[in-house]
């Protein structure tokens, strides 16, 4: 599994329009992410995977919901390989495995939605 390194904690600009293309690079041999907002309903993030680059299998207690910006993913879901491309985006549901593959440079928004405890 290759190391994740955080290329900013900036969160994204509230004054100007942003292309997720200018906030993050692919770093060779490398996985870099950048966290754009933060909320207790959950998180939005950009990655860059450089070719052979991933996410091992892992499980989050909350459902996220992938984007691919720039060329494509191979997302694993609970067993079941959806290649992602350009443009497309694929949901993965609370508790399931999932992991990522870039087969070639990539780069993504991770929208990571909790789920908000209703006050009695």
């Amino acid at each position: 599994m290759a190391t994740t390194d955080s290329q900013s904690t900036e969160a994204l600009a509230t004054d100007r329009s942003s292309r997720p293309l200018d906030l993050i690079q692919v770093a060779e041999g490398a996985v870099v992410s950048r966290v754009l907002m933060r909320s207790s309903g959950g998180n939005v993030s950009l990655f860059a995977f450089d070719r052979n680059q991933g996410l091992s299998e892992h499980a989050a207690p909350f459902d996220a919901l992938v984007q691919v910006v720039d060329g494509s993913l191979e997302v694993t879901i609970g067993g079941v390989a959806v290649t992602v491309e350009t443009g497309e985006m694929v949901r993965m549901p609370a508790t399931v495995p999932h992991a990522l593959h870039a087969p070639e440079p990539c780069r993504m928004i991770l929208i990571m939605l909790r789920e908000i405890e209703k006050e009695d």
